[in-house]
């Protein structure tokens, strides 16, 4: 477990990282998972310091379904927030948390749309107790984001 956050990021303080894990397990109540049964909460800090909140929520042709990290960036993005600090992500097997749920490549890519991979925290939890804190970077070590596009040019 990681108590603050390594590699030069923004130091989290520990109460901040449990009030999330607390708040991305209350989003798991409002997931909609009728088909996997895998209930997933995420809230998205902005470095404003607003927290934008998100739960999975499936489709029968599955393709429309969309994660809840995704969930929580859209709805910042969709507020005209860019800038963003951590999020946390919490997820299980009917609602219960037992082992973390690490955002599938396609929240990644949008991860690296609007954030720094070398200072944005992933903090993967399964309780106030047991979590770990990542960068971008290192789960997804080899993005591909908007300043790939700019060296293009």
């Amino acid at each position: 477990m990681h108590v603050g956050f390594r590699k030069g990021g923004k130091i989290m303080e520990e109460k901040q990282i449990k009030e999330m894990i607390d708040l991305a397990i209350r989003q798991m109540d409002y997931s909609y998972a009728p088909y996997s049964h895998f209930h997933v909460g995420a809230v998205l800090l902005a470095k404003n310091g607003t927290y934008y909140t998100g739960c999975n929520i499936e489709n029968a042709a599955y393709t429309p379904t969309n994660c809840a990290e995704r969930t929580a960036f859209f709805k910042a993005v969709s507020e005209g927030m860019r800038d963003f600090q951590a999020i946390c992500i919490v997820g299980g097997k009917d609602g219960v948390p037992t082992e973390y749920a690490a955002p599938c490549g396609v929240c990644r890519q949008v991860m690296m749309e609007f954030c720094d991979p070398e200072t944005f925290q992933i903090i993967l939890a399964v309780s106030r107790e047991k979590y770990d804190i990542f960068t971008l970077k290192e789960l997804l070590p080899f993005g591909f984001g908007p300043d790939n596009l700019k060296k293009l040019k």
